[in-house]
């Protein structure tokens, strides 16, 4: 059974549609979803789902272990960040190496970096005039979008676009997507551990 765990911090249609995804899947479940927002969306879609939640602050994530502890004990094949806005701390980023991965609305490494989730990319995006944009799908290391990139997928830019309009077909892209690349990393981990297996 493939264990994943989501870390999101906002409404959570990212995370839900994950969970749908694999909903019905008996070689993957969705353990828990953490988020550092008790007010956050995401926490109301997974009761609804019947998915354990875990709330978290500022103590608990970077001046603490307690995080970090408790993602050894659940012990997760993959960490999903859908939505997640806080950097990762390196103990956890080491802990877990290729093992986390983050999404981003736009073609990094263009618009990535600290401050740049949400509309701030999007505003961005369309300031300078860019005939296209998408999502990148890449794993986490110690610093905001430059993790390796493992997917890519794009969109046009119209020239009547908005944040709005634009953000409503970067989420279209997302929700196609990432599920999808979540299901093929962890067909890969399978692979590699059978092949592990065989060598070793």
């Amino acid at each position: 059974m493939k264990n994943i765990v989501l870390f999101a911090s906002g409404s959570g249609t990212n995370a839900e549609n994950i969970a749908l995804f694999f909903k019905n899947r008996s070689d993957v479940q969705i353990s828990y979803i953490l988020t550092n927002r008790r007010d956050a969306g995401v926490l109301k879609r997974a009761k609804r789902l019947g998915i354990k939640t875990k709330v978290f602050d500022k103590d608990d994530f970077f001046y603490s272990d307690h995080i970090y502890d408790f993602l050894k004990e659940v012990s997760p094949d993959l960490i999903v960040l859908a939505g997640f806005l806080w950097l990762v701390p390196a103990k956890i980023v080491k802990g877990f190496t290729g093992k986390i991965i983050n999404i981003h609305p736009a073609l990094l490494p263009k618009y990535g970096g600290k401050g740049m989730y949400g509309e701030n990319v999007h505003q961005a995006v369309l300031q300078n005039r860019e005939k296209e944009s998408g999502i990148t799908i890449h794993y986490v290391n110690e610093r905001y979008d430059e993790g390796d990139i493992i997917f890519q997928a794009h969109c046009s830019v119209e020239s009547n676009d908005t944040p709005k309009t634009l953000a409503e077909r970067i989420h279209q892209l997302e929700y196609q997507h990432f599920p999808r690349v979540i299901e093929e990393i962890l067909e890969q981990q399978k692979q590699n551990r059978a092949e592990g297996g065989v060598n070793g």
